[in-house]
């Protein structure tokens, strides 16, 4: 068994398992990202002042 061949087998096992978990909720995936993302913006401009 080369890799390619195994490679192969490994997505097509993947692909028809389907990708979606019903506990994945994308409003609160984009929620949490974006809350993230301003706490790190937040935390950048405290630190960034002219001294």
């Amino acid at each position: 068994m080369n890799l390619p061949s195994s490679t192969a087998e490994a997505l097509t096992t993947l692909a028809s398992e389907g990708g979606a978990h019903d506990s994945l909720n994308p409003y609160f995936i984009g929620a949490g990202t974006l809350a993230a993302l301003l706490v790190l913006l937040w935390i950048t401009t405290r630190l960034n002042r002219d001294r």
